[in-house]
Protein backbone atom coordinates (compact mmCIF):
# COMPACT_ATOMS: atom_id res chain seq x y z
CA UNK A 1 0.00 0.00 0.00
CA UNK A 2 2.78 2.38 0.90
CA UNK A 3 4.61 1.44 -2.27
CA UNK A 4 1.64 2.39 -4.37
CA UNK A 5 1.38 5.81 -2.69
CA UNK A 6 5.06 6.52 -3.22
CA UNK A 7 4.87 5.88 -7.00
CA UNK A 8 5.07 9.06 -9.14
CA UNK A 9 2.78 9.51 -12.03
CA UNK A 10 4.46 10.82 -15.24
CA UNK A 11 2.35 12.21 -18.05
CA UNK A 12 3.89 12.27 -21.54
CA UNK A 13 2.77 15.54 -23.16
CA UNK A 14 4.71 15.09 -26.41
CA UNK A 15 2.64 15.27 -29.59
CA UNK A 16 2.07 12.00 -31.32
CA UNK A 17 0.47 11.03 -34.59
CA UNK A 18 -0.51 7.76 -36.08
CA UNK A 19 1.27 6.45 -39.11
CA UNK A 20 -1.48 5.82 -41.67
CA UNK A 21 0.57 3.00 -43.21
CA UNK A 22 1.26 0.95 -40.19
CA UNK A 23 -0.72 2.67 -37.52
CA UNK A 24 2.38 3.14 -35.44
CA UNK A 25 2.72 6.19 -33.24
CA UNK A 26 5.58 8.61 -34.00
CA UNK A 27 6.72 11.35 -31.79
CA UNK A 28 6.74 14.75 -33.59
CA UNK A 29 10.08 15.78 -32.18
CA UNK A 30 10.18 18.94 -34.28
CA UNK A 31 7.31 21.22 -33.66
CA UNK A 32 6.37 23.72 -36.31
CA UNK A 33 9.39 26.00 -36.71
CA UNK A 34 8.56 29.62 -36.12
CA UNK A 35 9.76 32.34 -38.57
CA UNK A 36 12.93 33.48 -36.88
CA UNK A 37 13.28 36.55 -39.18
CA UNK A 38 11.66 39.63 -37.64
CA UNK A 39 9.08 41.50 -39.70
CA UNK A 40 11.13 44.71 -39.87
CA UNK A 41 14.00 42.80 -41.53
CA UNK A 42 11.67 41.61 -44.28
CA UNK A 43 10.46 45.15 -44.78
CA UNK A 44 14.04 46.39 -45.07
CA UNK A 45 14.83 43.74 -47.67
CA UNK A 46 11.76 44.68 -49.69
CA UNK A 47 12.66 48.35 -49.51
CA UNK A 48 16.23 47.57 -50.56
CA UNK A 49 15.07 45.65 -53.63
CA UNK A 50 12.68 48.44 -54.56
CA UNK A 51 15.46 51.00 -54.14
CA UNK A 52 17.83 48.95 -56.31
CA UNK A 53 15.20 48.71 -59.03
CA UNK A 54 14.60 52.45 -58.86
CA UNK A 55 18.35 53.13 -59.11
CA UNK A 56 18.53 50.94 -62.24
CA UNK A 57 15.63 52.81 -63.82
CA UNK A 58 17.21 56.17 -62.99
CA UNK A 59 20.56 55.02 -64.41
CA UNK A 60 18.91 53.84 -67.63
CA UNK A 61 17.08 57.15 -67.98
CA UNK A 62 20.29 59.05 -67.30
CA UNK A 63 22.14 57.09 -70.02
CA UNK A 64 19.30 57.79 -72.44
CA UNK A 65 19.39 61.53 -71.71
CA UNK A 66 23.17 61.62 -71.99
CA UNK A 67 23.07 59.97 -75.41
CA UNK A 68 20.35 62.37 -76.55
CA UNK A 69 22.37 65.35 -75.31
CA UNK A 70 25.45 64.05 -77.12
CA UNK A 71 23.51 63.74 -80.38
CA UNK A 72 22.08 67.24 -80.03
CA UNK A 73 25.55 68.62 -79.24
CA UNK A 74 27.03 66.96 -82.32
CA UNK A 75 24.21 68.27 -84.52
CA UNK A 76 24.62 71.78 -83.11
CA UNK A 77 28.37 71.65 -83.72
CA UNK A 78 27.78 70.54 -87.31
CA UNK A 79 25.26 73.33 -87.89
CA UNK A 80 27.69 75.89 -86.48
CA UNK A 81 30.49 74.54 -88.65
CA UNK A 82 28.29 74.68 -91.75
CA UNK A 83 27.20 78.20 -90.87
CA UNK A 84 30.81 79.28 -90.36
CA UNK A 85 31.84 77.67 -93.66
CA UNK A 86 28.99 79.43 -95.45
CA UNK A 87 29.96 82.78 -93.97
CA UNK A 88 33.60 82.25 -94.93
CA UNK A 89 32.62 81.23 -98.47
CA UNK A 90 30.40 84.30 -98.71
CA UNK A 91 33.23 86.60 -97.63
CA UNK A 92 35.61 85.00 -100.13
CA UNK A 93 33.04 85.29 -102.90
CA UNK A 94 32.46 88.94 -102.05
CA UNK A 95 36.20 89.66 -102.14
CA UNK A 96 36.69 87.85 -105.44
CA UNK A 97 33.72 89.69 -106.96
CA UNK A 98 35.47 92.96 -106.16
CA UNK A 99 38.52 91.78 -108.13
CA UNK A 100 36.66 90.70 -111.26
CA UNK A 101 36.51 94.23 -112.75
CA UNK A 102 40.32 94.25 -112.63
CA UNK A 103 40.30 91.12 -114.78
CA UNK A 104 37.89 92.83 -117.16
CA UNK A 105 40.22 95.81 -117.50
CA UNK A 106 43.16 93.56 -118.25
CA UNK A 107 41.24 91.71 -120.93
CA UNK A 108 40.10 94.97 -122.50
CA UNK A 109 43.69 96.22 -122.51
CA UNK A 110 44.80 93.03 -124.24
CA UNK A 111 42.03 93.32 -126.84
CA UNK A 112 42.85 96.96 -127.51
CA UNK A 113 46.58 96.27 -127.80
CA UNK A 114 45.94 93.31 -130.10
CA UNK A 115 44.30 95.43 -132.80
CA UNK A 116 46.22 95.74 -136.05
CA UNK A 117 46.82 99.47 -135.82
CA UNK A 118 47.82 99.40 -132.14
CA UNK A 119 51.50 99.41 -131.23
CA UNK A 120 52.76 96.14 -129.85
CA UNK A 121 55.71 95.45 -127.63
CA UNK A 122 56.80 94.59 -124.11
CA UNK A 123 53.81 96.40 -122.61
CA UNK A 124 51.34 94.02 -124.24
CA UNK A 125 53.38 91.00 -123.16
CA UNK A 126 53.45 92.34 -119.60
CA UNK A 127 49.68 92.81 -119.55
CA UNK A 128 49.16 89.29 -120.83
CA UNK A 129 51.41 87.88 -118.12
CA UNK A 130 49.53 89.83 -115.47
CA UNK A 131 46.19 88.66 -116.83
CA UNK A 132 47.40 85.06 -116.94
CA UNK A 133 48.65 85.23 -113.34
CA UNK A 134 45.42 86.81 -112.24
CA UNK A 135 43.38 84.11 -113.96
CA UNK A 136 45.51 81.40 -112.34
CA UNK A 137 44.91 82.93 -108.91
CA UNK A 138 41.15 82.92 -109.53
CA UNK A 139 41.26 79.31 -110.70
CA UNK A 140 43.21 78.24 -107.59
CA UNK A 141 40.55 79.95 -105.48
CA UNK A 142 37.89 77.78 -107.14
CA UNK A 143 36.59 80.48 -109.50
CA UNK A 144 35.42 79.23 -112.89
CA UNK A 145 34.38 81.27 -115.94
CA UNK A 146 30.89 80.68 -117.29
CA UNK A 147 30.68 79.39 -120.85
CA UNK A 148 28.63 81.78 -122.95
CA UNK A 149 29.16 82.13 -126.71
CA UNK A 150 27.33 79.39 -128.57
CA UNK A 151 25.57 78.16 -125.42
CA UNK A 152 21.82 78.14 -124.89
CA UNK A 153 20.78 81.29 -123.03
CA UNK A 154 20.34 80.50 -119.34
CA UNK A 155 18.80 83.30 -117.24
CA UNK A 156 20.47 81.78 -114.17
CA UNK A 157 23.92 82.30 -115.70
CA UNK A 158 23.50 84.93 -118.40
CA UNK A 159 22.25 88.49 -118.44
CA UNK A 160 20.78 89.40 -121.81
CA UNK A 161 22.00 92.90 -122.62
CA UNK A 162 21.02 92.87 -126.31
CA UNK A 163 19.46 90.68 -128.97
CA UNK A 164 20.12 90.26 -132.67
CA UNK A 165 18.26 88.54 -135.45
CA UNK A 166 19.93 85.35 -136.54
CA UNK A 167 19.06 82.18 -138.37
CA UNK A 168 17.04 79.51 -136.65
CA UNK A 169 20.15 77.57 -135.56
CA UNK A 170 21.26 80.37 -133.20
CA UNK A 171 17.80 81.22 -131.94
CA UNK A 172 17.94 81.52 -128.16
CA UNK A 173 21.72 81.11 -128.07
CA UNK A 174 24.45 83.49 -126.97
CA UNK A 175 26.13 85.05 -129.97
CA UNK A 176 28.38 87.56 -128.23
CA UNK A 177 29.83 88.10 -124.76
CA UNK A 178 30.31 91.60 -123.38
CA UNK A 179 31.72 90.62 -119.99
CA UNK A 180 32.58 87.19 -118.72
CA UNK A 181 30.58 85.60 -115.93
CA UNK A 182 32.11 83.69 -113.04
CA UNK A 183 31.01 81.27 -110.37
CA UNK A 184 32.62 79.64 -107.37
CA UNK A 185 31.29 76.16 -106.84
CA UNK A 186 27.51 76.46 -106.69
CA UNK A 187 27.69 80.19 -105.94
CA UNK A 188 27.22 82.60 -108.83
CA UNK A 189 29.65 85.51 -108.51
CA UNK A 190 28.15 87.40 -111.42
CA UNK A 191 26.29 86.48 -114.61
CA UNK A 192 27.81 86.89 -118.02
CA UNK A 193 26.54 89.93 -119.91
CA UNK A 194 25.69 88.68 -123.40
CA UNK A 195 23.89 89.26 -126.67
CA UNK A 196 21.28 86.64 -127.53
CA UNK A 197 20.29 85.52 -131.02
CA UNK A 198 16.68 85.81 -132.05
CA UNK A 199 15.46 84.11 -135.18
CA UNK A 200 13.64 86.36 -137.63
CA UNK A 201 10.01 85.68 -138.49
CA UNK A 202 11.00 84.63 -141.97
CA UNK A 203 13.53 82.13 -140.64
CA UNK A 204 10.97 80.85 -138.14
CA UNK A 205 8.32 80.37 -140.81
CA UNK A 206 10.74 78.54 -143.09
CA UNK A 207 11.38 76.06 -140.32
Amino acid sequence: MDNEQNELRVTDRRRIYLDPQGGEEHVNAEAERPNLKPTYVEELEARTKAAEKQVQEVQARFDQLRQQLQRETDETRQRLNRSADERAAGEIAKFVSMLLPVMDDLNRAIDAASEEDAPRGPILDGIRRIASSFQSALTNAGVEPIASVGERFDPELHEAVDTEETDSDMDGRVIEEYSRGYRMGDRLLRPARVKVGRASQQATQSV
